[in-house]
């Protein structure tokens, strides 16, 4: 996110031609949904607890609607403060007051869920949406972890690291009862509080309407969008849910979303998101480093600019974008989302081979999509773009990104081995031709990373990237000169797997690359967990953090100076 500045209507130093797009598709997002009240705050009785060994998640054992207690407790180990911890221990789910037509609607819908799902079982399930492949090893979920603190550190952590480092990632609560894929979970906030030195570290499910009522109920009833919605039992669940919502079951009306993918510290709220839903605003506590859902963040309160409408032919997978000094760019790629291929027994998301990617330019200020030009890049698809930057002399837009090839095969089974490569793909807005180089000569994954935050939306040298090698594991760091395409690494070791970087700027330094790279790093011989803090410059090693538990692999993060948590709204 750029500074404010970038977001004002200086005099355009880039001509962007004059264009008009008639078509009635559009490409809408979920700031478009009506307002919706916050949901109320979970209510929490503080107790003095010492680390117990017993910790599972719950499996969705029961039918029908039953009380659950939700507790917290930790495994013991000898990281741990020796002192007892303060836990803070969610009240007991109250079970739905159904009345006798409810009952008997619940009753009903149950036992076809029952045969539907022995139904399924039947047929084998694709890598992509089987639970045992899906979340295995690191990428099983974990139970809460109250804080932990002054944990152990190796190594020295710089005195320019004072925050919080909170990374998102899917977490589901309950047993999957059928397909699963790793992006369906509930979300889970990491985070790690860094203050003169010392750490203590956390974690804590956001609490989601939809995780909610399903803690109430005792087990999933929500649809997970890639890993059950195939086919026509797809179909059959999509008609399951809506028949429990119509009898008042479930509220399927505030929000379907599991807000497990990013993160972003924006107007004073750190917003944990997902593609499906509106943001979940969640609080840090300055203190302690612990962590509370505050609720659901509708934007209603003068912080959001109006709303643009896209014309588009058909829904696009749309991940992430990118942003100039004055330009929005939005990718239109080949990764589609066609409802009807459930009804021919495949996937609803689809790789159109037939339709040529394309990225759309729109001006920041612009007030409706007449002022969008779209440049054909074909056979792009680039699941995250790192940085874009203006270049007057060419009237050219830079992007940078990792192009993904075969496009769906994070969504779709295929025996293709997939590759995502480090790309400068160059729009041309004066003739609307695009070209596309890769900006590494040998062949490496490069994925979820970013550049220094402060120059987003301008010209970089370095960008930070995860070497997704053996794929989907991330064995190091990779700092890229996007110039010149020279590599430096950080290997983790054997056994020993991470996932996105985060770059902190060390405010001392002008450099570029002067900071600090955060990023959980796990080892799987022992199953320990730890924070890692690189040295940015010569991609050395800092400081460690061990954790108390293990942290598994997730998505995306944000780090927070000690400044800004003092202003959360």
């Amino acid at each position: 996110m750029t500074s404010s500045s970038a977001w004002t209507n200086p005099k355009p130093a880039i001509s962007l031609p004059s264009k008009h797009n008639t078509k009635t598709n559009y490409l809408t997002c979920s700031l478009q949904s009506p307002s919706i009240l916050h949901f109320p705050k979970q209510s929490f009785t503080t107790t003095t607890t010492t680390p117990t060994t017993t910790n599972v998640v719950p499996k969705p054992k029961h039918k029908t609607p039953k009380t659950t207690t939700t507790t917290t407790t930790i495994k013991e180990s000898k990281n741990l403060n020796p002192k007892s911890v303060p836990t803070l221990t969610p009240t007991v789910a109250q079970p739905p007051q159904w009345n006798v037509f409810q009952k008997a609607a619940s009753m009903a819908l149950d036992a076809f869920e029952t045969a539907l799902v022995n139904s399924e079982r039947q047929h084998p399930l694709p890598k992509t949406a089987d639970p045992s492949v899906q979340i295995a090893g690191n990428y099983g979920p974990v139970p809460e972890q109250p804080v932990c603190h002054n944990l152990p550190v190796t190594g020295t952590i710089p005195d320019c690291i004072q925050g919080v480092y909170v990374r998102n990632g899917a977490n589901p609560l309950f047993e999957p009862t059928a397909g699963h894929h790793l992006f369906d979970g509930d979300g889970m906030v990491h985070a790690v509080r860094i203050s003169n030195g010392s750490a203590n570290y956390a974690c804590r499910f956001t609490e989601t309407k939809r995780l909610v009522q399903e803690r109430s109920l005792g087990r999933p009833v929500f649809p997970k969008a890639i890993g059950e919605l195939h086919g026509h039992t797809g179909i059959a669940r999509l008609a399951l849910f809506y028949a429990r919502g119509l009898c008042g079951l479930v509220d399927h009306t505030q929000g379907t979303g599991v807000a497990n993918a990013g993160l972003v510290y924006f107007n004073g709220r750190l917003l944990a998101m997902s593609e499906d839903d509106l943001p979940y605003q969640v609080r840090i506590n300055p203190s302690s480093g612990d962590l509370e859902t505050v609720g659901r963040y509708d934007f209603q309160d003068g912080t959001k600019s109006p709303d643009v409408e896209i014309p588009l032919a058909e829904p696009t997978m749309m991940h992430d974008f990118a942003i100039t000094e004055q330009f929005v760019v939005i990718p239109d790629q080949q990764v589609v989302f066609k409802l009807n291929e459930m009804l021919r027994g495949g996937s609803p998301v689809v790789y159109d081979k037939n339709k040529t990617a394309r990225f759309g330019v729109l001006p920041k200020c612009a007030v409706d999509a007449t002022e969008i030009n779209w440049v054909e890049v074909p056979e792009c698809f680039c699941f995250h773009l790192w940085n874009a930057w203006e270049e007057p002399e060419t009237n050219e837009i830079v992007v940078i990104g990792s192009c993904m090839t075969p496009p769906d095969s994070i969504f779709n089974e295929c025996d293709e081995g997939l590759k995502s490569i480090l790309s400068e793909i160059r729009l041309n807005l004066t003739t609307g031709v695009s070209t596309r180089r890769p900006i590494l000569s040998d062949q490496l994954n490069l994925e979820a990373g970013m550049v220094n935050q402060k120059r987003l939306g301008r010209k970089t040298c370095y960008s930070y990237h995860a070497i997704a090698e053996p794929w989907p594991k991330v064995s190091g760091i990779a700092k890229v000169d996007l110039s010149t395409g020279d590599v430096e690494k950080f290997i983790y070791g054997e056994g020993r797997y991470g996932g996105e970087p985060y770059f902190v700027p060390n405010p001392t330094l002008e450099a570029e690359d002067g900071g600090y790279i955060l990023a959980f790093m796990h080892d799987e011989k022992n199953s320990k967990s730890e924070l890692l803090i690189i040295n940015s410059i010569n991609m050395q090693l800092e400081a460690s953090v061990k954790l108390p538990s293990r942290v598994p692999y997730g998505f995306h993060g944000t780090f927070i100076k000690s400044e800004d948590l003092e202003k959360q709204t």
